[in-house]
């Protein structure tokens, strides 16, 4: 990490040139790593987001931001200082946020969710009835942004929290796993199969409904087949869970689910015959949002439902 060392009389002059607002410039600068969209999101012009990324290069004596076809690429100085001024700004964010007092009966507030189809089906059964109980007043609303935007989004506050599997790394970041589920076959009670062993050959010989938003591509469940060389007979892929479910009840076609979204169903669930790696959700929150008491609260709340 790069470090710049000053002397008593250096860092107070250093102090004098420094406007603690170019922070907050610079942290923006560098999460959305475009003139244009800082200064939407700071709510002022570009010229004063460009004029103050000025007056940071003569500060810190470097360019900080090289502009390339990929967008404003930070500098290893830049790099080296991101850390430190993000949690800083964090710190300044979180002493105004602890004076405040958060009731969960009485409070007004919606908040946004990345989540999958998957993840929707999990998780809301289940946090709107808490939300009834303990929070009436709270909304949420819940749409899918793209991996590689999230770290923008909930930066900029337009995401308070995102569900997905641990493939997120970025240092503003932080994240714990929420729900880990095992796969299982679900099918209706009086199923022809039902009540027979459910072997490998068996899994293969029924007719499968897959679920994904893509028009094409393998699932985690065909990735484990295509290691035994085995491949099953997808009849139907859809784009919604619960219209799979409804569509197993009421035919012979299986579906091949975590156990937690299948038990919502009155469906008959088997333990798969091959091994498939789990099911392996995070929720995921941007650093400066760690001290807020609302998101504090429904932060514990989440994992506090979903992990008993």
């Amino acid at each position: 990490m790069v470090t710049i060392n000053l002397t008593a009389r250096s860092e107070a002059s250093f102090l004098k040139k420094l406007d603690l607002n170019l922070f907050l410039v610079f942290d923006t600068i560098y999460t959305e790593r475009n003139l244009t969209q800082a200064a939407k999101s700071l709510a002022i012009t570009q010229p004063a987001v460009s004029n103050a990324l000025s007056r940071l290069r003569r500060v810190f004596n470097d360019e900080l931001f090289v502009r390339t076809s990929k967008g404003m690429l930070p500098t290893p100085i830049a790099d080296g200082i991101a850390q430190n001024i993000s949690a800083a700004l964090g710190m300044l964010n979180a002493s105004v946020l602890e004076r405040e007092e958060f009731s969960p009966a009485s409070a007004e507030r919606t908040y946004h969710f990345s989540m999958t189809d998957l993840a929707e089906a999990v998780i809301l059964p289940r946090l709107f009835p808490f939300f009834e109980q303990q929070a009436p007043h709270l909304a949420l609303q819940s749409y899918y942004t793209k991996r590689h935007e999230l770290v923008r989004h909930l930066s900029r506050g337009e995401l308070d929290f995102a569900i997905d599997v641990p493939l997120i790394e970025d240092t503003q970041v932080s994240h714990e796993s929420l729900i880990r589920d095992d796969y299982v076959c679900a099918m209706r009670p009086d199923h022809p199969l039902a009540d027979e062993p459910l072997t490998l050959d068996a899994y293969l010989s029924m007719k499968h409904i897959h679920v994904s938003s893509r028009r094409k591509g393998l699932g985690q469940v065909d990735m484990s087949l295509l290691k035994l060389q085995g491949e099953r007979r997808i009849q139907l892929r859809v784009q919604h869970y619960r219209v799979a479910a409804e569509v197993v009840s009421g035919t012979d076609l299986v579906l091949t689910v975590p156990k937690f979204l299948a038990s919502q169903y009155s469906l008959s669930l088997r333990p798969l015959p091959f091994d498939v790696p789990a099911l392996d959700l995070h929720l995921y929150w941007h650093r400066q949002s760690d001290s807020d008491p609302s998101h504090r609260w429904l932060r514990e709340s989440l994992l506090t439902l979903f992990q008993k």
